[in-house]
């Protein structure tokens, strides 16, 4: 099972000091929070994508590229791409280029992203998003596995004798992950192609995660892919750590009462009985993160929020050696003992290049340069 991190990239006021971070100052604190959890012995770093402040992360490729360059092991995903906004051929290219750069450490999340305005800024409508989601999925997959696309949809100009480049590397197209908070529909987009899902699980109770993993695992089985116990699943969280419980709740309680994403709502008590929020000990984010397998059964992967709400740097960092200190360790071997055999590991590059008979040179060669028409 993979342990890691997400951020949604937030430039969050300090509650406690009324000071805000410049963006440069939340940029260099990113790439210092992903380094960080490779060295605590974290296997994943996620990056969310937002196109408007109070957040940074309009290029997670540019981003995921630099921590690649700095990094031996880690994995580097998103927490979420906006398969919606953005052109399916810039995502094929992009992360097939991010895919040979970190020399296959690269897995991707694809969302539709919860900013309305995004869309017509990108010339789409926001009422078309689950048409969007689905059209432009189907061709992203084409482009990663066909050399040369002809391809007419209804939301994107048509493409005639294209083909993507890079290509992905060892001819083996990066894991998707499908994220969704709500949607069932793309819950079942995950199912039909055999592809990961992912359920935020921070804001909504345990039934509704149970709901929307269950609905998934069926209808991967229906689709032929394995039982529904083998489907790829991952979920998010969020957790904030002291030794001492009353000492997180403490220091927590004013960056949770005016967090962009749940503050200014239910007290914080509320909130962490009903949803998988865990503010406390280390022992009491062990137990309770142990027990979201009770109700979505063996998973793959789990990310934490950490950073979001105004916390510092240091604060952020502490967390990070609690989670590769004392908290992971234990839900690794506690995790392992309990998944059975048949249960798959998350998909790395390797296991996807070894299910596909090995590695293979995709490059597509051109017959003539397109410049000077000479052929080479």
């Amino acid at each position: 099972m993979q342990f890691g991190i997400f951020t949604v990239s937030d430039i969050t006021q300090d509650p406690t000091t009324g000071r805000t971070p410049t963006e440069a100052e939340r940029v260099k604190a990113v790439l210092a929070i992903a380094q960080k959890a490779e060295e605590v012995g974290l296997d994943v770093f996620a990056l969310g994508e937002h196109h408007n402040p109070p957040f940074f992360s309009s290029s997670p490729t540019t981003t995921l590229a630099w921590i690649a360059a700095k990094t031996q092991k880690l994995q580097l995903s998103t927490s979420t791409t906006l398969i919606t906004t953005n052109d399916p051929v810039k995502i094929a290219e992009d992360y097939a280029m991010l895919q040979h750069l970190a020399e296959g450490r690269v897995d991707l999340m694809m969302g539709r992203g919860n900013t309305g305005p995004v869309y017509p800024w990108f010339g789409k409508d926001i009422r078309d998003g689950i048409e969007l989601a689905v059209e432009n999925y189907a061709l992203l997959r084409r482009l990663w596995r066909e050399d040369v696309v002809d391809w007419e949809g209804k939301y994107r100009t048509p493409l005639q004798g294209f083909t993507s480049t890079p290509r992905p590397l060892d001819g083996v197209p990066p894991f998707v992950w499908h994220g969704s908070i709500r949607s069932p529909q793309i819950a079942e987009q995950a199912a039909y192609y055999g592809d990961g899902f992912f359920h935020n699980h921070i804001f909504w109770p345990p039934e509704h995660t149970q709901r929307m993993v269950e609905f998934y695992r069926r209808r991967y089985e229906h689709y032929g892919h394995g039982s529904a116990d083998q489907a790829i699943v991952g979920l998010g969280g969020q957790v904030f750590m002291r030794k001492n419980s009353q000492d997180a709740v403490n220091e927590f309680r004013p960056y949770f009462d005016v967090a962009p994403v749940y503050g200014h709502g239910p007290s914080l008590e509320e909130f962490t009985e009903q949803t998988p929020l865990t503010v406390g000990s280390p022992q009491q984010v062990i137990e309770r993160t142990l027990g979201f397998r009770d109700y979505v059964g063996d998973y793959q992967r789990q990310l934490f929020l950490i950073d979001h709400a105004g916390l510092p740097l240091k604060t952020v960092l502490e967390q990070l050696d609690l989670l590769g200190e004392e908290v992971v360790p234990v839900l690794r071997k506690e995790f392992a003992a309990l998944k059975p055999a048949h249960v798959p590991e998350a998909p790395t590059h390797a296991s996807l290049v070894a299910a596909a008979g090995g590695t293979k040179d995709a490059t597509v060669y051109a017959g003539a340069d397109d410049v000077t028409g000479q052929v080479r």
